[in-house]
């Protein structure tokens, strides 16, 4: 059967869509240009969000201390071994919330990026609190001649959680952001946490309903990790019963049943979240890989004669 992304896959795969509308892989080169959050630096609080240790996710060689032009040129080595297929390349900046500046910084490091012979376009990762018009204005510009896309991290729908998790935003704020983007034709990403503690399984299924209504393009899905180094994992070590972590199985079932209730359009980057096994304090998966465990979701979806949005309305 295909489905009405254009394959036979189960769900809409950003890995395949992004083939189709552009001829060839498009890979991400991680970059760390020293942005901070409003979370850290005082504007809004000086400890970030209770989940959040950006040690986890960023690969070594990102430093702000190294030239961006560096970083990209060592990231372009290694992807290049790892995904020979790989045809275009565009500077992800990932860590912390690179919107968080003045308009005239953000001019100069993204740039710095497309000036590198090898770069097309931008990522940009962000929190929906840290853009405004004319920030957006700037990107829908350089969207014109290059590949621009805004990822934010919305991380729940329900303001209880994200207050919980001293997020420092409400979901009006991801609501507002997601539409402001669309608004000038951005391509527009978001990132959801499933587990955050306080939250049943049927609230998180129930986001979906709320993401469909946003115009947004692409997610990432992530469970939650308890991350050593951070608040959470302090809260987690005195009070483990606050927590009711997934299985491994318990996941692959959740995502499965999340995805049907998902509007078909919206393309899937990532369906579950890796950190460094020596950074997890609670409850890890062991060494099963982001590749084992998009299987055993499409195994779970073939055997319930399942896919994304049949069960959207």
């Amino acid at each position: 059967m295909i489905y009405p992304w254009g394959s036979n896959r189960r769900y809409n795969a950003w890995s395949e869509l992004s083939r189709r509308l552009y001829g060839t892989r498009i890979q991400k080169l991680a970059v760390n240009a020293g942005f901070s959050c409003p979370n850290r630096d005082g504007t809004l609080g000086t400890e970030g969000c209770t989940f959040c240790n950006n040690e986890g996710f960023i690969p070594s060689y990102c430093q702000p201390s190294v030239s961006i032009h560096e970083q990209l040129d060592t990231g372009l080595a290694f992807v290049k071994k790892r995904y020979p297929r790989a045809g275009r390349f565009v500077a992800y900046f990932q860590a912390y919330s690179n919107t968080h500046a003045s308009l005239d910084h953000m001019r100069e490091v993204y740039e710095e990026a497309l000036r590198h012979p090898a770069i097309s376009g931008l990522v940009i990762g962000t929190r929906p609190d840290c853009v405004d018009g004319a920030k957006l204005d700037y990107l829908a510009e350089l969207s014109r001649k290059y590949f621009i896309k805004i990822e934010y991290g919305v991380e729940s729908c329900d303001d209880e959680t994200l207050r919980r998790v001293r997020r420092g935003h409400l979901f009006a704020d991801s609501q507002k952001a997601i539409r402001m983007s669309a608004e000038r034709d951005l391509k527009t990403g978001i990132h959801l946490i499933f587990g955050l503690p306080g939250e049943s399984r049927q609230q998180m299924l129930d986001q979906a309903a709320a993401i469909n209504e946003l115009p947004v393009h692409t997610a990432k899905f992530h469970q939650l990790q308890i991350v050593k180094g951070t608040a959470m994992a302090r809260e987690y070590m005195a009070h483990p019963d606050r927590f009711s972590l997934f299985s491994l199985d318990e996941y692959v079932e959740f995502v499965s049943d999340f995805l049907e209730k998902l509007r078909p359009d919206i393309a899937i980057e990532r369906l579950s979240g890796e950190v460094p096994p020596r950074l997890i304090a609670g409850k890890p998966w062991g060494k099963v890989r982001a590749d084992v465990i998009i299987t055993m979701i499409e195994d779970k979806l073939k055997e319930k004669d399942g896919f994304q949005g049949r069960l959207y309305a």
